[in-house]
């Protein structure tokens, strides 16, 4: 069975069994795991900042990001389709009482349009704090923004006296995409969070990393949310051992990505927009229901997730090889024609 239903389903390695099996560990709620205090140190040096936290998803790091840089009833700018609106099971509002203001088309936005969504500074309207970006944007199809874009999103947001977080959960595909450092891609945002479990393969965590005060102000509110762990060196054993293994080959994924794009394109009742196409992941328009097509596509041996009612997501991963693309394109292929010749 192949499951293209999201990069979060790759199972580790054997060299990262090994890695995890062998970390040197400590309680971490005490600051002493040798092993995640390496993967912290390692994160700000990558990202280019003071300090890094790891913490248990990319969820808990935007959210951490949101509770220390905003107050409740302030407002979050994001762009269409963020992952804290949609796949954070209302977290901003539940945990930091804020609200989000959605602005531009895709993803994306430009400062002019963050500049137009914000509030007047009036006692009847919200406080806008916090802008965020999302690089890749997962509901774009994993599009990605340009290292100038999103310094001119992040430094409009500083002369509006806000501060700016990336949503970097794949930053990594974003980096090997442009070919630009990940340092850079972080440089302009107050805070990043980037995970491990995604595209680099690891089984668990992420690392929210900014100021060195403001991380150990989400060290706080991480133990006040229940996200302090204990002898962990042994899951961020695994995030370094994908740090060290599997970024290179992330440019497999991609190619991949758009392999199965170009497959998918040329078939009847299927709308794919290749050249959307920049990292890992495929969206595909149908003429027919997604969900029917999913439950075709698992009896030809593809797990695949729609993400609307009539479109499909296949994000590429280490689990994924090469060899077996055009084989996930002929399952996909037979399962709506399945759906299509079926009486609705």
């Amino acid at each position: 069975m192949l499951d293209l239903r999201s990069d979060t389903v790759t199972r580790p390695t054997p060299g990262m069994r090994a890695a995890m099996a062998a970390a040197d560990v400590g309680d971490d709620v005490f600051g002493e795991d040798p092993t995640v205090c390496k993967l912290e140190r390692r994160m700000a040096e990558v990202t280019g900042k003071e300090a890094a936290l790891f913490v248990s998803s990319g969820t808990m790091g935007n959210q951490l990001a949101i509770a220390t840089q905003t107050r409740p009833g302030d407002d979050v700018v994001v762009g269409e389709g963020a992952h804290p609106v949609f796949y954070e099971g209302g977290a901003g509002a539940a945990l930091s009482g804020v609200q989000f203001n959605v602005v531009g088309r895709g993803g994306f936005y430009t400062p002019e349009e963050l500049e137009a969504a914000m509030h007047p500074p009036v006692y009847f309207a919200p406080r806008t704090s916090l802008v965020m970006i999302e690089n890749t944007h997962n509901r774009a199809g994993g599009r990605v923004w340009s290292a100038a874009a999103a310094l001119a999103v992040a430094d409009g947001a500083h002369r509006l006296g806000l501060s700016a977080h990336l949503d970097g959960a794949r930053i990594w595909n974003a980096s090997v995409a442009l070919g630009v450092e990940v340092g850079v891609l972080c440089a302009p945002f107050d805070t990043v969070s980037a995970c491990f479990s995604k595209g680099l393969g690891a089984p668990v965590g992420s690392a929210l990393c900014g100021p060195r005060a403001l991380v150990e102000d989400a060290r706080r509110v991480r133990k006040r949310w229940g996200g302090g762990m204990r002898q962990v060196g042994i899951l961020a054993a695994g995030a370094l051992y994908a740090l060290d293994h599997h970024r290179n080959r992330l440019a497999e994924d991609h190619v991949n990505a758009r392999r199965l794009a170009e497959r998918m394109a040329r078939v009847d009742g299927v709308h794919v927009d290749v050249s959307a196409v920049e990292t890992n992941i495929v969206n595909m328009d149908l003429d027919v229901p997604a969900a029917d097509v999913a439950v075709a596509a698992r009896h030809l041996g593809v797990l695949i997730g729609p993400s609307a009612p009539r479109r499909l997501r296949a994000v590429l991963h280490l689990d994924v090889p090469s060899s077996s693309v055009d084989g996930v394109a002929d399952a996909l292929e037979r399962a709506i024609g399945v759906v299509a010749r079926s009486p609705r």
